[in-house]
C-alpha cells in the first residue's frame, strides 16, 4: 500500500522560508514522478514543483526561482524547499505520487496522494 504523508507546514511571515517534507512507502517501482500540489480555498488544485526518478524537475511560473524541488532516495523522502514566501502562497499543499504524468502538473495523472499540509503566509 502506498502512502505519501506531507509535514513542514506552518504560519511565516511574508519573505520567509519553509522547507515541506514528503515521507513515502510502499511504492516499488523504479520509475516514477512526484509532485508538489497546492490549493487554496475557492481555487483549483495547482501543480507548483515537480520531480522524476531522474532528478529531473520542473517549476509553475508562479514558484520558479523562488521553490526547489528535492528527493532524498535513501529516505524515500520528497521535499520542497520555499523561500520568499508570499500571502499568494497561501494554500493546503499535497505530495502527489505518478508513474507516468505526459502533462506533469496536471492533477488527474496522479493517484497517490497524501493528506495536506498547511502553509500560510501573512504580509
Amino acid at each position: 500500500q502506498v502512502q505519501l504523508v506531507e509535514s513542514g507546514g506552518g504560519s511565516v511571515q511574508s519573505g520567509g522560508s519553509l522547507r515541506l517534507s514528503c515521507a513515502t512507502s510502499g511504492y516499488t517501482y523504479r520509475s516514477y514522478r512526484m509532485t508538489w500540489f497546492r490549493q487554496a480555498p475557492g481555487k483549483e488544485r495547482e501543480g507548483v514543483a515537480t520531480i522524476t526518478s531522474d532528478g529531473s524537475t520542473m517549476y509553475a511560473d508562479s514558484v520558479k526561482g523562488r521553490f526547489t524541488i528535492s528527493q532524498d532516495n535513501a529516505k524515500k523522502t520528497l521535499y520542497l524547499q520555499m523561500n520568499s514566501l508570499k500571502p499568494e502562497d497561501t494554500a493546503m499543499y499535497y505530495c502527489a505520487l505518478s508513474a507516468f504524468a505526459p502533462i506533469p502538473l496536471r492533477s488527474s495523472y496522479y493517484k497517490y496522494w497524501g493528506q495536506g499540509t498547511q502553509v500560510t503566509v501573512s504580509s
